[in-house]
C-alpha cells in the first residue's frame, strides 16, 4: 500500500503520519519524487483501514500495491536510484557504466588487463577471487590473495572493483578489504542467508539473476537485501537456462525494459555469461545498451586461450576497444544527454 501525499503538506504533518504508521507495526518508506511525495507502507497492511488513511488531511489518495516486492518497487520510489560505487563512479538514472576485466584473478596479468580496459573507457574493474564452479575439481579462485590484487589495481587506476562473494562468513572480509561492489552470482541468487548478510552492510551489491529465476524472483532477492537496510542494489540480467543449447544461456533482453518499468534500481546486462561465446558478446552488448541498460559487465582477457576460466567468452583488449567505440555510438544515438 502507498499513500500519495498532498503537495502542500508540511514536514511535521508527514512525520506525524509516519509515526502513526510505525505504531501500527508497519514500516514507512518515504520517497520524494520529482512531482510528489509518497509513503510506502511495508508489512501487514491489513492492520490499517485504507479509507481511514485516505481521509487524513495530508493524504491525496491511497493505492494498493499487488507485487510482493515493496522496497524495490518503482511505485514506492518513482525516481531512479543512483548507486555510488566509489571513486566518483555512479550507476543508475542517467549514469551508464561498463564493468570489465577477467573472469578470474590469475596474478600479475590483472593489472595489464585493468590498464587496457580503463584506457578503452571501462569505469569499473571486475575479477573473481572466489569462483563457484560446477565441478569441485575446477579452479576455485585465489581467495583473499586475489582480493588484494584487485585492490592494488583499484588503487593504481582509481576505479571501483566488482568481485563475487559466495559465503556469508566472508562478508566482513570483503568489507575490511574495501571491496567497492560485492557481486552475488547466479548460483547464489537465492542464497537467502548471503542476501541478508550483505544487506546488513552499506556496500553496493551487484545481484545477478539466477539460472532459472523469474523477474519477480530476482526482485524478491533484491528485497531480501534491501529489507536488511542496504538500498544499494544493482540488478544484472545474465541469461537464463532454457531448452536452447547453441549459447551458454538464453539472454533475456526483454528483462532490461521490464525491470526498468518495475523497479527504480539500476539494471546491468552481462552479455559474456549470457552467450558464452566471444563472437556473440559484442552484438548483445550493443543490443542491451540500446534496450536501456544502465551498464554492462564484459569479460576481457589478454590471452583468452590460456585463461583459467571462461576464456571462450572473453574479448581480447583490442576487441574490447572496438566494442567500447560502438557502445559509445549507440548511447549517443539513444540519449545524447546521458552521463558517464
Amino acid at each position: 500500500m502507498i499513500a500519495i501525499i498532498k503537495k502542500d503538506a508540511d514536514r511535521s504533518s508527514v512525520d506525524n503520519l509516519v509515526s502513526w504508521i510505525e505504531k501500527k507495526g508497519l514500516q514507512a518508506h518515504v520517497s520524494q519524487g520529482e512531482n510528489e511525495l509518497i509513503i510506502g507502507l511495508v508489512g501487514d497492511t491489513t492492520k490499517i483501514d485504507p479509507f481511514l488513511l485516505e481521509s487524513m488531511d495530508i493524504v491525496e489518495r491511497v493505492q494498493r500495491v499487488s507485487e510482493p516486492f515493496k522496497k524495490a518497487n518503482r511505485k514506492f520510489h518513482p525516481a531512479d536510484t543512483v548507486v555510488d560505487c566509489g571513486h566518483g563512479v555512479k550507476i543508475g538514472g542517467n549514469h551508464f557504466q561498463v564493468i570489465a576485466g577477467p573472469c578470474s584473478v590469475e596474478g600479475e596479468n590483472l593489472i595489464r588487463i585493468a590498464r587496457r580496459v580503463k584506457a578503452a573507457g571501462a569505469t569499473m574493474l571486475r575479477g573473481g577471487a572466489y569462483k563457484p564452479r560446477t565441478s569441485p575439481y575446477a579452479y576455485q579462485g585465489m581467495g583473499a590473495e586475489g582480493l588484494d590484487l584487485l585492490m592494488e589495481a583499484a588503487f593504481e587506476l582509481d576505479m571501483p572493483v566488482v568481485t563475487e562473494i559466495m559465503d556469508p562468513r566472508d562478508v566482513q572480509l570483503f568489507v575490511d578489504k574495501g571491496i567497492d561492489v560485492m557481486q552475488i552470482g547466479a548460483r547464489n541468487a537465492q542464497n537467502f542467508p548471503l542476501l541478508k548478510e550483505v544487506g546488513k552492510t552499506r556496500t553496493p551489491v551487484l545481484l545477478k539473476r539466477g539460472m532459472s529465476e523469474t523477474v519477480d524472483e530476482l526482485l524478491m532477492a533484491a528485497e531480501y537485501i534491501m529489507s536488511e537496510g542496504n538500498p544499494n542494489v544493482i540488478l544484472c540480467e545474465r541469461g537464463i537456462r532454457t531448452f536452447e543449447t547453441r549459447t551458454r544461456n538464453t539472454f533475456d533482453l526483454n528483462a532490461v525494459p521490464v525491470l526498468r518499468y518495475l523497479t527504480h534500481l539500476p539494471v546491468v546486462a552481462d552479455p559474456s555469461h549470457a552467450t558464452g561465446y566471444t563472437r556473440y558478446v559484442v552484438p548483445m552488448a550493443l543490443a542491451a545498451t540500446a534496450a536501456g541498460a544502465h551498464g554492462l559487465e564484459i569479460e576481457v582477457h589478454d590471452a583468452p586461450d590460456t585463461a583459467w576460466s571462461d576464456g571462450a567468452q572473453a574479448l581480447t583488449p583490442d576487441m574490447f576497444d572496438d566494442c567500447m567505440r560502438r557502445i559509445a555510438l549507440i548511447r549517443e544515438a539513444i540519449d545524447p544527454s546521458a552521463e558517464a
